[in-house]
């Protein structure tokens, strides 16, 4: 069981993550996971990875429960409600905090898809394999949603569009004619 709570902290992380900061929900679903676990524990294989078993555990409960939700149409909170006490706390680094809250919100913005791709491989090191394990989708398909994911992200921070590929309502590039906007430097 030691075992299982030296991971109690990171799978916290990805689960807040997945749910956009919902900490309530988070914290949730990482007890029914960890409750599923435990409940599972001797089917689990011996030689298997502890790390990705956990983190498909976590993550198939939230893909059940978006569906679930979808159904019930519960709120989700916007992207302008990231929590200020959710930034980092920083002596007169406001400008590393605004780009973190940036950050954040088009993090937040990105489809659960490529949302979980990227925690996965750029957060919590898993490798392409073991993302694909963990989501159950080819190889192929990880590589592709960490791509627009990211690009996305890019084009967030870089002010052109919001992740969600709509422009960016306070930071809109100037117009080179009434019908084609002017190319987004990247």
């Amino acid at each position: 069981m030691a075992l299982l709570e030296q991971r109690i902290p990171e799978l916290r992380n990805f689960a807040r993550a997945l749910l956009r900061g919902d900490k309530d929900r988070a914290d949730d679903l990482l007890q029914d996971s960890l409750e599923r676990a435990l409940s599972g524990w001797d089917r689990r294989r011996c030689n298997g990875n502890l790390r990705a078993w956990l983190y498909t555990i976590l993550y198939n409960r939230f893909v059940t429960d978006q569906r679930r939700h979808r159904i019930h149409q519960i709120f989700h909170p916007t992207l302008d409600e990231v929590l200020d006490d959710d930034l980092p706390g920083a002596d007169g680094g406001q400008e590393a905090m605004l780009v973190y809250r940036d950050l954040q919100r088009g993090f937040a913005a990105l489809p659960a898809d490529q949302r979980a791709v990227l925690l996965l491989i750029g957060v919590e090191d898993f490798s392409y394999e073991e993302a694909a394990r963990i989501l159950r989708i080819p190889v192929g398909t990880v590589m592709s949603r960490l791509s627009r994911g990211r690009e996305r992200l890019r084009q967030h921070m870089n002010g052109c569009e919001t992740p969600t590929g709509s422009p960016h309502p306070k930071r809109q590039r100037p117009f080179s004619s009434d019908r084609y906007p002017a190319a987004c430097p990247l």
